[in-house]
């Protein structure tokens, strides 16, 4: 670890949840523990990767075990959601801050996006396009956190806006893992995540033109 880090810091995703007392705590014992903010963030990964990979077997799989991977989908859902909170938090108020945190803060974001979202199409087996409109999701969340980025880029204001931001179609997403656990009794075998992966690329859609509105009109004003 190269312990130098910059003098200024970078802008955070404003999350209400940093400042619940388990939050915090929680950020302690893992600085007090010596676990790197960088470790955490390639956990989130890890945890990203393994939940894109229970909902492609869910398309292999019925009954029971396909229940059980749609929970454990979810749970590997909000434990990489927990990762991205928890790194920022040893990092920034754990004094634990690199040169390069910035990299590990958001590359493997992009990847855990990925990983997710095609995993969730690839669970999709009784329409033909299941597979590509997981495609899309994931390109598209890509998107939006490259035009975020690109907006700090030329030094505007990084917004974080949704529809759809990351938490949100996380959110979604695991809700749509917990409900598609009861889709027989719904009725709904296969439409859930579907319809999940549906509303998230309208959603996005959308936030990709609002943040670049947002980022041309702050460019005019400057």
């Amino acid at each position: 670890m190269v312990p130098n880090a910059p003098a200024s810091s970078p802008p955070r995703r404003p999350l209400k949840t940093r400042q619940r007392a388990w939050a915090q705590a929680l950020a302690r014992i893992l600085t007090r523990a010596g676990i790197t903010p960088n470790a955490i963030s390639v956990a989130s990964l890890a945890f990203a990767a393994a939940a894109g990979m229970c909902l492609g077997w869910t398309s292999r799989a019925e009954g029971l075990p396909r229940q059980l991977l749609f929970l454990a989908a979810a749970a590997g859902i909000q434990l990489r959601l927990l990762c991205n909170m928890l790194d920022g938090m040893v990092a920034v108020e754990g004094g634990k801050r690199t040169v390069y945190g910035e990299i590990f803060n958001d590359m493997p974001d992009r990847f855990a996006d990925i990983a997710i979202l095609v995993g969730a199409g690839y669970s999709i087996s009784n329409f033909t396009w299941g597979h590509e409109l997981g495609w899309l999701a994931a390109v598209l969340a890509v998107v939006t956190a490259y035009i975020r980025l690109l907006g700090g880029s030329m030094g505007i204001t990084q917004y974080f806006i949704g529809p759809m931001a990351k938490p949100h179609r996380m959110a979604l997403l695991t809700a749509a893992c917990v409900l598609s656990v009861f889709e027989d009794d719904l009725g709904f075998h296969g439409q859930i995540i579907a319809m999940a992966l549906v509303i998230m690329v309208v959603g996005m859609a959308v936030t990709c033109a609002r943040r670049t509105m947002r980022i041309v009109a702050d460019l005019k004003a400057r």
